[in-house]
């Protein structure tokens, strides 16, 4: 016999087996984000072992893993200085501060206006005042 008719023969052995018996599938627990937080930090604080943990909850090590890596994600995402844009942020200023400020420029723009006609009245050339002189007096 070969390698090759060995092999079909366990693979027709496999075959056979599934047929007979029906698959057993774990049945899954969903585990809160709370208990999932408790096995991390278990372990993370070194109060209980990885194998303590997985033996407790059903789980294997590789899921304790990714719950390790989720918990180390999470974490440096909560903690990374956030950066609004404006649309995110809203207005800078409040309505009422914005329409306060809105007058105080119009106010400030009436006051410079007029001061710019104050000084152009001032800064204009003076027209000669036609001066009169004063009547002679027959001089004898």
């Amino acid at each position: 016999m070969n390698w090759f008719t060995k092999s079909r023969r366990a693979w027709r052995m496999k075959a056979q087996n599934k047929e007979a018996a029906p698959a057993r599938r774990a049945e899954r627990t969903p585990y809160s984000a709370r208990d999932k937080c408790q096995a991390v930090l278990a372990i993370w604080a070194e109060r209980r072992k990885p194998a303590e943990v997985c033996q407790e909850l059903g789980i294997r090590w590789v899921q304790l893993n990714q719950w390790q890596d989720q918990a180390m994600e999470g974490m440096l995402k909560a903690l990374e200085p956030r950066t609004r844009t404006e649309q995110e942020k809203g207005p800078a200023l409040g309505p009422k501060l914005a329409q306060l400020l809105e007058r105080k420029a119009a106010a400030r723009a009436g006051k410079l206006a007029r001061l710019e006609l104050r000084l152009a009245r001032i800064q204009r050339p003076k027209e000669p005042q036609e001066t009169q002189e004063p009547p002679k007096t027959a001089t004898a």
